[in-house]
């Protein structure tokens, strides 16, 4: 069995996690924040889109934005010397596409159950909205941060519609758990695709269970 679609996987999937994680908490705050239900609307649908959209088309907007024949992916082959299109780093832009609406939908949830009592009193005690965003909401909105979290390293790690189509499915470069399973059926060895796929499911069921653990002991110290 070919080792290097683990290795792969949970590459991608950690940096995928760590750029979402961060990315979809911001977001949610600046949405949460904005005072216009319009733009608020506008936004919650845009950042939201990657969650309803089918994954390839995601990743047929993904190709067509990075693909070596398009301006940004010029941009970075001249520039940077870097080829994005099929290359590693298109599975992790895969990645944290889909898996962005997961992590941002949670956060923002949480951040409107936090009792807006307490943001008005932390105004009131003329807190930053940056020391409010630390103190008061995060404080209080990380249960729904945790399980946000879980859910975004999940589908990372599950990807398979969007990687395909701007990352490729090259052995050892590029051919992620998901992926090589696919192959593996595809080619009729069964036995190997078993394998993967029990892997997946304990990968995915031990993150979840160390997730919750954690958001347990923080739940249990905020009491």
């Amino acid at each position: 069995m070919d080792w290097s679609p683990i290795f792969i996987s949970m590459k991608t999937a950690g940096l995928s996690i760590f750029v979402t994680f961060f990315l979809g908490i911001l977001s949610a705050w600046a949405v949460v924040s904005m005072k216009n239900e319009t733009w608020k609307l506008f936004w919650d649908g845009i950042l939201t889109l990657p969650l309803v959209l089918p994954p390839t088309v995601a990743g047929f907007f993904l190709l067509y934005i990075f693909g070596v024949k398009r301006p940004l992916g010029q941009f970075f082959i001249e520039y940077f010397s870097v080829k994005i299109a099929f290359s590693w780093i298109a599975t992790v832009i895969a990645a944290v596409v889909m898996s962005f609406p997961l992590m941002y939908r949670s956060a923002r949830g949480a951040f409107e159950q936090v009792d807006q009592n307490l943001v008005a009193a932390a105004r009131t005690l003329g807190m930053s909205e940056w020391s409010i965003f630390r103190r008061v909401l995060m404080a209080n909105a990380v249960p729904g941060v945790v399980s946000g979290g879980v859910l975004a390293f999940a589908r990372g790690l599950g990807e398979f519609g969007a990687t395909a189509m701007i990352a490729g499915n090259i052995a050892g470069k590029t051919r992620t758990l998901p992926m090589a399973v696919y192959s593996e059926v595809a080619a009729g060895n069964m036995d190997t695709a078993y394998r993967y796929v029990a892997i997946i499911v304990v990968i995915a069921f031990i993150s979840v269970v160390l997730m919750n653990l954690a958001a347990l002991r923080t739940g249990n110290r905020r009491r």
